[in-house]
């Protein structure tokens, strides 16, 4: 005798569903950024580098040089990168706060605000922290890159990954020496 079986249509929408699924391949990822073989390097790359080198990793210095916290900052450097809406000067904010405002100096002086040490590390040009709701577009229209996004993602692909639609916050992105139109 045969059975008869009476699916529902919701029933067999979801068995299509987890056929479906089950037969596409997984969404790509983001590729992990490369983190250097450097010790300081496993301590949030590459800022735990630089403050290693700038101060000795000691993010609440102020050795009367005229530059403080773990980055060095030059007063008027903090204040013109909005370092006050944390603290007066660098080394009485935290070490997140800090590098808030690092990356703030790297979008308008690129590494050379750490010439030195940004040269031991073999870091370059001006650089962009990807925030929330940032785009290529978007970030490509903000400093003019010439040849757009495209330009932009071919210059960071290897930070990327293979999808230039999936930007993962706190990744770096070169914006020069990329061709800036001005």
């Amino acid at each position: 005798m045969s059975t008869i079986r009476w699916w529902t249509a919701g029933a067999l929408a979801g068995m299509c569903s987890l056929t479906l699924t089950a037969l596409l391949p997984a969404p790509a990822r983001a590729a992990e950024p490369e983190v250097p073989a450097y010790a300081c390097a496993k301590d949030q790359w590459p800022w735990g580098c630089v403050a290693e080198c700038e101060s000795g990793g000691r993010w609440n210095a102020n050795t009367g040089n005229g530059f403080y916290g773990g980055l060095q900052f030059w007063q008027a450097t903090w204040v013109e990168h909005g370092g006050l809406r944390y603290a007066s000067r660098a080394d009485l904010a935290t070490r997140a706060q800090q590098i808030t405002i690092a990356e703030e100096v790297l979008r308008t002086q690129g590494w050379a605000a750490w010439p030195a040490c940004s040269k031991r590390y073999g870091l370059s040009g001006r650089v962009h922290t990807v925030q929330r709701g940032d785009t290529l577009s978007s970030i490509a229209r903000r400093f003019g890159i010439a040849g757009g996004w495209q330009a932009l993602y071919a210059a960071n692909r290897s930070e990327i990954g293979a999808d230039p639609n999936r930007l993962m916050p706190g990744t770096m992105l070169r914006i020069a020496p990329l061709t800036v139109l001005r």
